[in-house]
């Protein structure tokens, strides 16, 4: 009978402590998405870099310099995300090929569009193409990602790049 105060109070003990938080949670769509993201990012930072130096258009280049300065702060905040998760910082080797195969801007691109003789339509047909990328990226994860704050983000990497492509069309046709 001793007992049975004891498991009592034990029991009442442990029904007021508080509940153990809940993991926020993450599948491979968002990791995936994340560190392929990552070297996106850094591509479009470098081709934004390239425009906002050579572009002669005031609306391109301050374009270019914001694409540039949002993509380095976005890069931060997936590596964040990334350690956080505790998740390898780089895809597995051949991850395009099975994430559906997403093609990079490879440096040859960019080289030629540093040397381009007709560099504003390249820059923006480059960056267009680049953005699109980003668009289908994100819309895989808002469709299978797991982590709301990832799939929150790719919703607006989906506005934020359909806006800026369209703004882009609109310079082609000047």
């Amino acid at each position: 009978m001793r007992a049975l105060p004891a498991l009592a109070a034990l029991l009442l003990i442990t029904a007021c402590a508080p509940a153990p938080a809940q993991e926020v949670p993450v599948n491979a769509e968002d990791v995936m998405f994340v560190q392929m993201m990552v070297p996106h990012h850094r591509q479009g930072i470098e081709i934004a870099k390239v425009g906002a130096e050579r572009a002669t258009t005031p609306e391109l280049k301050t374009l270019a310099a914001a694409i540039a300065g949002t993509q380095q702060g976005e890069v931060e905040r997936m590596l964040r995300w990334l350690h956080s998760w505790d998740q390898p910082l780089a895809p597995p080797n051949g991850a395009h090929d099975h994430h559906g195969g997403m093609p990079e801007t490879d440096v040859k691109r960019i080289q030629a569009l540093r040397k381009s003789k007709n560099f504003e339509r390249d820059l923006i047909n480059l960056l267009i193409a680049h953005q699109d990328d980003a668009v289908q990226m994100a819309a895989a994860e808002v469709a299978g990602g797991a982590n709301p704050a990832a799939k929150e983000w790719a919703g607006q990497v989906r506005t934020s790049r359909k806006g800026q492509i369209e703004i882009m069309m609109k310079l082609l046709k000047r």
